[in-house]
């Protein structure tokens, strides 16, 4: 019976974590470089904010979808909680370069925690207007984004 309970549990949290873990990639940094110690890479590049890396997002978005103008209002919307969201992060993490010098291990795990929790929100105010722009896109518009979530991989696609 025990075996039949991890059969069901384990895809479940499985898909749990899998979405948390695509939303990251898609809608804000999964690595927290932009809350990190402020140095630079080695390439010299600075280390970009959750807003930077959002509105890198929203202009691959836009390039890569022909959004009509029935589809604006949606877009807008969509975009406005991705910004909000982005200013949240940043909010969040923007004293951590300081703080991570004297966190323990405990501290670090809270932090984490939260960052998490955080994005967890995040996603849940993201879904409803995703879902309306979704909703509305054309079948080939669907497919781009269908495979920029899956790959991560933005530009014109060609049609077939």
């Amino acid at each position: 019976m025990k075996r039949k309970n991890y059969l069901v549990a384990f895809p479940a949290a499985l898909a749990v974590v899998l979405v948390a873990f695509l939303s990251t990639i898609f809608l804000a940094s999964p690595n927290l470089s932009y809350a990190d110690s402020g140095k630079k890479k080695s390439s010299g590049h600075a280390r970009t904010s959750a807003v930077e890396y959002t509105e890198a997002q929203i202009k691959q978005l836009q390039s890569s979808l022909t959004i009509t103008e029935a589809q604006e209002p949606l877009w807008n919307n969509l975009t406005q909680v991705m910004r909000e969201n982005a200013k949240e992060m940043d909010i969040l993490t923007k004293d951590r370069p300081a703080k991570a010098k004297t966190m323990n291990a405990v501290e670090n795990m809270k932090f984490h925690s939260q960052v998490v929790e955080t994005h967890l929100a995040e996603l849940k105010r993201l879904i409803p207007p995703f879902e309306a722009f979704y909703a509305s896109m054309s079948d080939d518009q669907k497919k781009i984004i269908d495979t920029i979530f899956w790959t991560g991989k933005y530009g014109k696609h060609k049609k077939k």
